[in-house]
Order: C-alpha cells, then structure tokens, then sequence
C-alpha cells in the first residue's frame, strides 16, 4: 500500500490515535488469521521478535515444534477505516520465520517467494496478477446469522433499483481507495446477488495481500449493512457460480515480456510458452485454484465457468482468454480459479507451471475460436481438448501425479494440504444430502 520505515509506522500511530495493531498472516487453506497486540507492543513486533503458538493452526507444526514468530512486512501497513469510531485499528501483514529467523516452510505467503525467486534467476523481474473477484450478498437474519435470502433480483450491470447490492458495493469500493486500493470496476454481476469489484494488477505478492485485505473489507462492510457475503464458488443451484478470474503476466524491468509487437495476435513466444505451461499443468494445479468441494459445481459447462483444457482470443468458453489489451497490458487469463482459493499458493503453482513452459519451450496448442460447450464428445477428441477434474477427489490424484506443481507447493504444504483435502471431501462423501432424502426416501 505504501514504502514504511518503523519510524513511520510508530509516528503515524500516534498522530492517528491508533489503539490496536493486528498482526496477519494466512494458513494453508487460505484463512486469515491475526494476532492482536496492544501498542505497548509495537516495538517488540516491529524488531520481528512476536512470538506464536504454532501448533494451533491448520496444518502449521507439530506440538513439540511449536514456536513461530511473525516478521511484519512493513510496506502492508494500514489504518482499518471502519475502526475510527471505537479506537483505530491498524494491521501488519507477516511472513512466518523458524525461531532462527529462515523462513518457514508452511507460511503461504513466503513460499510464494521462494517461487518468485526461481523466476528471477530466469531473468524476469516481476510476475503481476490483476484478479477479479466476485461473491454474493445474502441477507442476514435477526439473530445476524446468514439466511439463503439474496438481497436483489439484478443481473449482468444491472442498476438501483434492481440491483439493491449497490450502496453496499460503494461503500465497500469507499473503504477500499481509502486504504490504498485503485479500484478499476464495480458491478453488478450475472446472477442475483452476485457482484464484481476489480482493482489494478500488481506484482503477485502485493496482489495476493490485497485478495486477503479485499475478502476482509468486503465480508466487514457487508455486516453492517445487515448482509453476509460469501466467496463460496457456487452457492446456489441453476446460477453462474462466483470464479476469480487471474490477468497473468511477467515483465523483465519495465518490459511486459508477453507482448511482441510483431508475433501473431502480438503474442511473444515466452507467452505462449508460459501458457503452454498452465495447459500442461491445469489438471494438476486445479486442486489449489478450485479447493473446495463446492469448487466443482461452478465448473460444469452452461454457467460461464470453463471446464475444458483450450485457449482463445475470441471467445469465453475456454480455460484461457486473450484480453484485446495490448502493450504493458499484455496478458492471459486463466479463468478457472475461484476466490475460496488461497492466493499464494494459487500463483505459486500457476507461477511453476508457467516457468515450466518456458524452461521446456513448450508450444500451446492452436487457438479454440468456436463454443466449446456445444461441441461432441468426438469433436472435444478430435480437437484434443480435455477436461478439468469433475471432483475435489480427481483433483487431488491430478495433484499427487504433478510433479511440477508438488515442487511449486513444497512438500510442507504439499502433505499437509493433500491431507486436509482428503479428510474434507471424504466427509462430504460420507454425508447425507439433502438431494439424496428428495430423490429417495418416498421412493424406497
């Protein structure tokens, strides 16, 4: 959000009036988690000596390795505007370092950039990711618990008086330019009650810290205009589910090195590369970028969402789109992922599968221009255009195949992740739906 010294940080602190610091960090499945420290604490925190238990949380170390400190990353300073009226509340988001200061090797968020290295000893300087996000608003009940109520009836751009989500969606894009946020679109989305907020891409850490602050914002805000607000994929039955499409590209300097003004479609060989790569690799990574067992409903065909392995300039069905932008904002996007996905590991593992393409100089397949939706069985086959897993299960056996996207995980998160996964969808499995009772009980 902005370049912090410590001094800075306690000077402002003071002016502002600040009472509370949270320090942030995420786990493996992706949930914020904070530790809240008094300012009497402050110093203490900013000499990265705050110490935590560990061993309580998801898929971190065991009991008798407990010991975490947090190292707050300076720059990710900001004042939570919405605390003004009860004592300001400030947040710090932190890497997760052994007790000997290297980096632990479960902490998201510095796995990513042991990955960002590996890219640069490649030559490229910077991976960007402009995410677009979408969720649903519900309403809440009078015990401030969610209900399956939405709260409008709007569709695609819809307006007021349709679109009853809108002074909601404005505050939360007032909160957010307030903390530092260049918001590029606010809409309504296709479904009822599903919304889309985009802002400006960023380098991939800084973009995955903003997804973190985005969900925050947007979850707080939603409360207090007495509606809940889910990035659950897929909700609701017989709707579009809720993806988050990622704007993909890599610059050498200054330089976007996807664009080459004189390739076809002005589409360099390093982004065709890197694309290749994600292909390649898409059935592999999709237990990281769709976790859920929920993430699988979205990606059926006839919702917008992809489910078929191609690429295209022209149209929307495929995995991969070719934005029209060229120059700086020249990119792919993947438009496969959902926002329950954990953003650092989400780009790790798109980040390695396309520095695999490029290392291999892999070249894509020829560009799918027409609806893949309404295409055959035989003509999916005769195009070579596979599937995305159908299930969390296919998933994850894509997974443990994928040498590639194991690495880009590391076997830390890698094994605790899979474990995590399994256990959740052989809970599912084992549950009774309430489908199953409709369909059976009078029947038999």
């Amino acid at each position: 959000m902005g370049k912090y010294t410590k001094e800075d940080i306690k000077r402002i602190v003071t002016e502002e009036g600040v009472k509370f610091i949270r320090l942030q960090f995420t786990d493996i499945l992706g949930t914020i988690k904070n530790v809240e420290i008094p300012l009497s604490q402050l110093d203490k925190a900013l000499d990265n000596k705050m110490m935590f238990d560990g061993s309580s949380i998801e898929g971190f170390v065991r009991i008798e390795e407990s010991d975490m400190y947090l190292k707050p990353d300076l720059d990710t300073f900001v004042i939570f505007p919405w605390t003004a009226e009860k004592g300001k509340v400030a947040r710090l988001i932190c890497d997760v370092t052994n007790p000997d200061g290297t980096p632990f090797a479960g902490d998201p968020r510095s796995n990513l950039k042991r990955v960002l290295k590996q890219m640069e000893e490649l030559g490229f300087t910077s991976f960007n990711l402009g995410p677009e996000p979408e969720f649903f608003l519900f309403k809440l009940n009078e015990k401030g618990e969610p209900t399956m109520d939405l709260n409008d009836a709007g569709g695609y751009f819809d307006l007021a008086p349709t679109d009853l989500g809108e002074n909601c969606r404005r505050d939360i894009v007032l909160e957010l330019e307030e903390m530092g946020f260049e918001i590029e679109a606010s809409h309504h989305e296709v479904a009822p009650g599903q919304h889309e907020i985009d802002f400006k891409y960023a380098n991939a850490v800084d973009a995955c810290d903003n997804i973190q602050t985005f969900k925050l914002v947007v979850k707080t805000i939603a409360r207090k205009h007495g509606l809940h607000a889910t990035f659950m994929p897929k909700p609701l039955f017989g709707v579009n589910g809720s993806g988050m499409h990622a704007n993909l590209s890599l610059f050498s300097g200054d330089k976007n090195v996807f664009f080459d003004e004189s390739a076809p479609l002005q589409l360099s060989e390093t982004a065709r590369q890197f694309m290749a790569g994600i292909m390649k690799h898409a059935r592999g990574f999709t237990a990281v970028t769709n976790p859920l067992v929920n993430s699988y409903k979205r990606l059926v065909p006839g919702y917008e969402a992809p489910c078929y392995i191609a690429w295209s300039a022209r149209n929307r069905s495929p995995l991969i789109r070719i934005p029209a932008s060229r120059g700086l904002s020249t990119r792919i996007e993947l438009r496969s992922v959902d926002p329950s996905a954990n953003p650092y590991l989400a780009m790790a593992v798109l980040l390695e599968a396309g520095l695999d393409g490029i290392r291999n100089g892999l070249t894509p397949p020829e560009a799918v221009d027409r609806n893949i939706y309404i295409m055959s069985p035989a003509e999916l086959k005769e195009n070579g255009i596979e599937s995305l897993p159908g299930s969390l299960a296919e998933a994850l056996v894509e997974l443990e195949n994928d040498e590639v996207i194991k690495a880009a995980l590391g076997e830390h998160i890698y094994e605790n992740f899979k474990e995590a996964k399994e256990i959740e969808f052989d809970q599912f499995r084992i549950t009774v739906h309430p489908w199953e009772r409709e369909q059976y009980m009078q029947m038999y």
